[in-house]
């Protein structure tokens, strides 16, 4: 039995939601120009609703990802001859939580966001792959990891670990964000 088919299936729907509340994101920004507000809110509303979605996907993933880690071991050569690993995967977002906080703690709380960025692809070099440095192709002026960076911020803001008040282009690390990081919780 290979379970990795089903981790690599949530990988592609983490990423393919990420794809769609972007979208939507960029959609309001431009609704909010065109100061059509009442379709703005619904959609800022709908793309709040998807990134719930996004979390429950999330805890449905951690969850299969202790069942598969508890599943009867099988034997290293039958898996390796059954299925390679499908080229593509990116790192996933979790990955990115803590040399995020850890970058900002660096910087004294609050610094822009490329230079937070800079540091944490210097801490995860060894865990990005060749996958990790492509262009989306929602958007060929993004690396994938740094958007999935972005997106982990996003999670650590509405976790209360980031201030969601900082300037644009600014991240900041949270006292709750501080003391998660102090007592090794992320």
């Amino acid at each position: 039995m290979d379970t990795n088919e089903v981790g690599v299936a949530f990988e592609i729907l983490l990423e393919e939601i990420e794809q769609v509340i972007d979208i939507a994101e960029k959609e309001s920004k431009e609704l909010l120009k065109r100061d059509t507000y009442d379709d703005a809110r619904a959609l800022i509303e709908w793309q709040i609703r998807v990134t719930d979605f996004r979390g429950k996907v999330r805890q449905l993933q951690a969850e299969w990802n202790r069942l598969a880690r508890s599943e009867q071991p099988r034997r290293e050569t039958e898996r390796r001859q059954s299925r390679r690993l499908p080229k593509g995967l990116r790192t996933p977002e979790d990955a990115f939580r803590r040399p995020i906080l850890e970058a900002l703690v660096e910087l004294k709380g609050r610094a822009p966001m490329q230079d937070v960025l800079q540091r944490v692809e210097e801490e995860l070099k060894h865990k990005l792959n060749p996958y990790d440095y492509e262009p989306l192709p929602s958007d060929p002026n993004s690396v994938r990891w740094r958007k999935t960076a972005q997106w982990c911020r996003k999670t650590l803001v509405t976790e209360g670990l980031m201030r969601a008040d900082s300037a644009r282009g600014i991240w900041e690390i949270s006292d709750k964000g501080r003391a998660a990081l102090d007592r090794g919780e992320v």
